[in-house]
C-alpha cells in the first residue's frame, strides 16, 4: 500500500506543478488550470487517505520487493453479487442528472430515490438472511 501512497502523492505534486506551468504558458486559461488543479487535488485526497489507512494496516505484497502475486490472494472485502441496490443507485443517479438538465423537480425525485437506495445498500447486511 505504501507504493500506492507514493504514486498518488507524486501525481498530486505533478499535477500541481503542471497546472502552474500550464497557467504561465497559457495566460492563466481558466478551464485548463482548474482541471489540472482538480486532478492534483483528487490524487492528493487519494494519497492522503491511503497514507492514513496504511498506518493501520500491515505491509502488503506490493510493498515487499521479493513479493509474489499469489501472496495477495484471498478476501479483499465484502461483495454481494446478489444485490439489486447498485442498480437502483445507478438509476437514481441517472434521474438526478437528468433533472439537472431537464428540470429541478426531476432532480429532487432522483435525490430522494438515491437516498433511499443508498440507505438500502448500506444496511443490506443488517437485515434478512444476511444479518449479522
Amino acid at each position: 500500500m505504501r507504493v500506492t501512497v507514493w504514486i498518488s502523492l507524486g501525481l498530486a505534486f505533478f499535477f500541481g506543478a503542471i497546472s502552474i506551468i500550464y497557467g504561465l504558458l497559457s495566460g492563466w486559461e481558466a478551464v485548463g488550470v482548474a482541471a489540472l488543479l482538480l486532478c492534483g487535488g483528487l490524487f492528493g485526497l487519494m494519497g492522503g487517505y491511503l497514507a492514513l489507512i496504511s498506518r493501520r494496516s500491515t505491509l502488503g505484497p506490493a510493498d515487499d520487493p521479493h513479493g509474489e502475486i499469489e501472496e495477495g490472494a484471498g478476501d479483499q472485502g465484502v461483495y454481494a453479487p446478489w444485490s439489486w441496490w447498485p442498480l437502483g443507485i445507478g438509476a437514481s443517479a441517472a434521474i438526478a442528472f437528468l433533472g439537472l438538465a431537464a428540470g429541478w423537480w426531476i432532480f429532487f425525485i432522483g435525490l430522494g430515490s438515491a437516498i433511499f437506495t443508498l440507505a438500502g445498500f448500506v444496511f443490506e447486511f443488517n437485515r434478512g438472511q444476511h444479518a449479522h
